[in-house]
């Protein structure tokens, strides 16, 4: 076991071993903290198996690397951004950072013996180049979410105690045990707390694992939920399983997203760990804060012929109808609006599909979020492209973008005409109450799944002018991710990879605790009130 800041005149430095990766999300957290010039967390290598995240966890690594040694962006990424030019042959623009960023993300399948030998070669270089060491992650959500459950029972033969995923998580525990990091943290759904297995609970059967290292010397780590309280966060003890439940609004993020998240703090470096604390006050943020100020774009016709003209013609046609359709009606607000939108619509020329356009004063703002979303270095946006809907969608997505703008909620099956019901025999069931959603522009999203990949009608656009649903830079917005972390693959694996991480600014803020905790003699400030310091990662 490393003895942490062995050179107490010098910052520590600790290397960082992410399973799980992901994109990246929760490691680009701990690898952007920057505390009085130094950066803390470095990642020595991170782990993940699907192959478009894999190339996009590379890719940032590269950058990453590239960035350090020349304080710059490599122009041959900024065009690719752009869509300027194809994606480049990167050992060509920096052999040397390209060899370390293949070092660095494997492509590998945790639980496998090839995944445990690469992991077991890295684990010693670590010890060897840092003063200690911090292990993030966490096991795939699938098995553990309700949604995942519930779909794996409709599976012929489904067999949970059979299901791998329900065990990845003792990989981790293999990993942490065999590198006794400084501290590790663990994520995953909060359905991990209520999931079963061998009539068990997992989350019982995980804390066991987790309270059996060190056993026979006393319990290795102390284990640690993160408690916000009077505007400040904290590490404290849990006194039931739900207090490790995070909720990412309280942290500045503009998504209500709530996960499980497990701190544990190596015992010989947690005698002050609950006294040390964040400030969070005022980083309540919302939908428009983050995608407000993006290009306008139309969505596209799925089906039939799909141009600019066909589109308006569309939805200049659904406005027309949804104003006729509350006309005798006691609700004046939302005929008023479908009427004023159907004008708006025939007056203006259509907007494109998708645009590459800064926004005005692009990276030059005050907004400590923006500052983090906005590279200056960048000539445009990316991945910035909507999907086509069916004619019918569109109408509902254009209802409940009218009916979130007039009422401050988004509605319910019931609230929508009957003309507008879907073909679908559950519609007045209560099964699909939420099956259209828009999200409101002056609160928090919902939380952003991988199943924004599949429609969206989960995820509409507040704004009824543009009568969609997100673009994949709008959900990596609502993510936190910034605007120059490129996601590789499909469109579809895009949004799988932008659903499943962990947002940046989250990850950064639990690095920034972390690190406090483990730093309680330093007189360093930790205060983001407001993220004010964003910009520096």
């Amino acid at each position: 076991m490393n003895n942490f800041r062995q050179e107490p005149d010098l910052p520590a430095t600790f290397g960082v071993v992410d399973l799980f990766a992901g994109p990246g999300g929760l490691g680009e957290g701990f690898a952007s903290l920057v505390e009085d010039g130094h950066a803390p967390f470095r990642i020595g290598i991170s782990v993940e198996k699907e192959a478009s995240a894999h190339r996009t966890l590379t890719l940032r690594a590269f950058l990453r690397e590239y960035q350090a040694r020349h304080d710059t962006l490599p122009d041959q990424f900024i065009d690719f951004h752009a869509g300027q030019i194809p994606e480049p042959d990167w050992s060509a623009v920096d052999a040397e950072a390209w060899r370390m960023a293949i070092d660095e993300a494997r492509g590998l399948e945790l639980g496998t013996e090839a995944a445990a030998a690469a992991i077991d070669g890295a684990i010693a270089k670590l010890r060897r180049d840092f003063d200690d060491t911090i292990l993030i992650g966490g096991p795939p959500c699938q098995a553990y979410s309700l949604v995942g459950r519930a779909r794996s029972r409709g599976k012929r033969g489904y067999v949970p105690e059979e299901d791998e995923r329900h065990y990845l998580f003792r990989e981790y525990i293999r990993v942490l045990d065999r590198l006794r990091p400084a501290a590790f943290v663990m994520e995953n759904v909060k359905g991990m707390l209520s999931s079963t297995v061998e009539s068990r609970l997992v989350f019982e059967m995980l804390m066991e694992d987790l309270s059996s290292l060190g056993t026979g010397h006393g319990h290795l780590y102390e284990l640690r939920a993160i408690r916000v309280a009077d505007g400040k966060a904290s590490l404290q003890e849990a006194g039931q399983p739900s207090d490790f439940i995070v909720r990412a609004e309280e942290f500045g993020v503009p998504q209500r997203r709530h996960r499980v998240i497990i701190i544990g703090i190596r015992s010989d470096l947690a005698s002050g760990a609950s006294r040390a604390s964040i400030d969070l006050s005022g980083t309540s943020r919302t939908v428009a804060d983050v995608i407000g100020n993006l290009p306008a774009l139309r969505s596209g016709l799925s089906r039939g012929h799909d141009s600019a003209a066909a589109w308006r013609d569309t939805v200049v046609e659904a406005a027309t109808f949804l104003a006729g359709n509350h006309r005798g009606t006691d609700d004046a607000p939302l005929r008023n609006a479908f009427s004023a939108l159907a004008k708006d619509l025939k007056a203006v020329v259509p907007q494109p599909r998708m645009s590459t356009a800064l926004p005005d004063g692009y990276g030059t703002g005050n907004d400590g979020l923006l500052r983090w979303l906005e590279r200056p270095e960048l000539c445009g946006i990316a991945q910035h492209e909507t999907r086509g809907h069916m004619a019918s969608d569109l109408g509902r997505y254009m209802f409940a973008a009218v009916f979130g703008e007039t009422r401050n909620y988004s509605p319910k099956a019931a609230d929508f005409p009957l003309a507008l019901s879907p073909d679908h025999r559950n519609w007045h069931s209560g099964a699909f109450n939420d099956r259209f959603r828009v999200q409101l522009a002056n609160e928090a999203s919902s939380t952003v799944t991988s199943h924004i990949s599949k429609d969206g009608h989960y995820f509409i656009h507040p704004d009824p002018r543009q009568c969609r649903s997100l673009t994949v830079r709008e959900a990596a917005r609502l993510q936190t991710f910034p605007d120059d972390y490129l996601f590789l693959g499909n469109r579809t694996q895009q949004y799988v990879q932008v659903g499943n991480a962990v947002p940046p600014i989250l990850a950064q803020q639990i690095a920034r605790l972390v690190f406090k905790n483990l730093n309680q003699d330093s007189d360093i400030d930790y205060s983001i009130s407001g993220m004010e310091d964003a910009g520096e990662a």
